[in-house]
């Protein structure tokens, strides 16, 4: 065998490793569209709802902006007993070149197939399968763990956090951390970690929440809930131990840019993605 080719293989698998091995480290930075009615909004503490834009726009902008990864969250979908707006989905999908999840009234393996069709990379599950725990091994077993992503609201209750459902209004009497590591056992490939307490209140993530949870599992772990200052992202990554940090309202009103809060974790010394042309992908 000609050695300049073997040469060139084992280049090439150096380079694919170090490619691999620095989108593992990255941090990511993910905006998130809590959608009602058809429309993005936002709240504090799950309640309180006000308009935040068009959320094919924002998505839109988000991706030019320099944002990882995109989450879709239909937060009455459950509770009105309705699917997920797969159209709405449709037409964002079509506007982004980024990771993109969707979660809300999704019930079954057929309806995550339907959202993944429509362009969804991963979804996001969290009433059903409180109700039904064995969703997460047949969806897993069915797209790969790497596209299910169990959501979990967790509110503070005594020494403990509890899992809450439909819209954080229902609350389930579970251990928000035995059932993360549930959730994990099952096939779920990622935990979004919402805390209840400091949801819209823009005082900072749940820091020991999100270290009590990094303790246990192997898998990543979206913070999620009190983003108010690019402190904060740093903060939820750094002393955490977040793989990735979630906000919507300080995106949405431009309170802080993609772009800025990347190139101060850089200089804090987090990895993140360089931002990138959306025209050379």
């Amino acid at each position: 065998m000609d050695l300049n080719i073997i040469a060139q293989f084992f280049s090439f698998s150096q380079h694919l490793f170090i490619f691999i091995t620095s989108i593992m480290l990255t941090k990511r930075i993910i905006p998130c569209l809590d959608i009602k009615d058809g429309r993005t909004v936002k709240g504090v503490n799950f309640v309180g709802l006000r308009d935040a834009g068009d959320p094919v726009e924002l998505a839109r902008r988000y991706t030019d902006e320099g944002a990882d990864e995109l989450v879709f969250l239909d937060i009455t979908a459950t509770k009105e007993k309705r699917r997920t707006l797969v159209n709405l989905v449709k037409k964002i999908a079509a506007e982004i070149n980024i990771p993109f999840t969707v979660g809300g009234g999704i019930r079954t393996v057929d309806e995550i197939e339907e959202i993944l069709k429509a362009g969804a990379d991963k979804v996001s599950l969290n009433s059903a399968i409180v109700k039904d725990q064995e969703l997460i091994t047949r969806a897993s077993d069915a797209f790969g763990s790497q596209a299910v992503v169990a959501a979990v609201d967790a509110k503070r209750t005594g020494d403990h956090w509890e899992v809450y459902i439909k819209g954080g209004s229902e609350p389930t009497g579970l251990d928000a951390l035995k059932w993360i590591l549930k959730c994990e056992k099952l096939g779920a490939g990622e935990i979004l970690l919402t805390s209840m307490d400091r949801d819209g209140t823009k005082s900072g993530f749940d820091l020991e929440l999100l270290q009590e949870v990094n303790k246990h599992v192997t898998i990543p772990v979206i913070a999620s809930g009190g983003a108010g200052t690019i402190e904060h992202c740093c903060e939820a990554i750094k002393k955490g131990n977040a793989d990735a940090v979630l906000a919507a309202s300080i995106f949405h009103f431009r309170e802080i840019e993609i772009e800025t809060l990347k190139q101060k974790m850089a200089e804090d010394g987090i990895e993140v993605r360089r931002l990138y042309n959306k025209e050379t992908q």
